[in-house]
């Protein structure tokens, strides 16, 4: 029936509908709704059209590592209503998806002091009902044919933002310190705040306890051998080396660079689901404006 419909619009301008439909023993009103639908069909295949272009360029802006929840969710923030099953259609479809996390390289040399002193305050709990109270850190190294680049970071368990790092050609215990001086240098950690990390030397050592009770913050160490102890920060560093795109960099100075550049990224453009699909700073912000309200 379709390609008799087909064929009449095709020709109707030179023998019209009527004869046509008269000659192929058709209804012309069927003819009518048979355009109807298809102008229809048409319509949403371009619409379609123009939400695979959308879809596909927000994956692009995002290093191609969105998946089809953080997709869905910029979809929704750019005012477009549309259901995950249809994102998660049309990824497929065109051969889009996201970034799977490498397992991470442990850095962590086990102190060799006693540290028992120091409790775990978190108990894997990585939540925190204001900003400024409970923070996690770890280091990570980042391979360049100059030798290793060591990044370490301080992250808020309220908005996720990575409120303070550092980074250096090696891992001793300054490295930890300057990302705790960088956050606290900022105002984003209050008095009496927890920071939670591993057992790694830098952090049990007596410069790192010092650095933090002059800060008022408290300490907060997680058991030995386990990751799961400090799984917030072992997923930062899993996401950035999946998503930052490099794998070995010829000097430190363009590691540095992307860092920097993929830390904004992180704070300022990146959704995160654990606050809501916003980005950490608009996490931080908006808490800002319910706390003054």
């Amino acid at each position: 029936m379709s390609y008799r419909y087909r064929f009449i619009s095709e020709h109707r301008t030179t023998y019209g509908v009527q004869r046509l439909c008269r000659v192929l023993g058709l209804r012309r009103q069927g003819f009518h709704e048979w355009v109807a639908a298809e102008t229809a069909r048409n319509a949403r295949a371009d619409a379609e059209q123009d939400l695979v272009t959308l879809i596909s360029k927000i994956h692009a802006e995002h290093r191609g590592a969105y998946g089809v929840p953080r997709v869905t969710a910029e979809l929704h923030r750019r005012g477009h209503a549309v259901n995950h099953k249809r994102v998660e259609r049309l990824m497929r479809e065109h051969g889009l998806a996201g970034i799977t996390r490498r397992k991470r390289r442990s850095l962590t040399r086990p102190a060799t002091h006693p540290v028992t002193s120091v409790k775990d305050l978190i108990r894997r709990d990585f939540t925190a009902s204001a900003l400024g109270r409970r923070f996690v850190g770890d280091i990570t190294c980042l391979p360049t044919l100059a030798g290793w680049l060591y990044l370490a970071t301080v992250i808020d368990l309220h908005s996720r933002e990575v409120v303070g790092h550092a980074m250096a050609d090696h891992m001793r215990t300054s490295l930890v310190c300057d990302a705790i001086d960088l956050a606290a240098a900022r105002g984003l950690i209050d008095e009496d705040a927890v920071f939670h990390s591993d057992r790694g030397v830098q952090y049990t050592s007596g410069q790192f306890r010092a650095a933090l009770a002059e800060k008022k913050i408290r300490p907060s160490i997680g058991r030995v051998g386990s990751c799961y102890d400090n799984a917030v920060a072992e997923a930062f560093f899993a996401t950035l080396k999946a998503e930052i795109g490099t794998t070995i960099w010829r000097t430190r100075r363009q590691a540095r660079h992307d860092v920097f550049v993929y830390l904004r990224y992180f704070n300022h453009g990146r959704l995160h689901s654990t606050v809501g699909q916003n980005t950490p700073a608009e996490a931080r912000v908006s808490y800002g404006r319910v706390s003054a309200a």
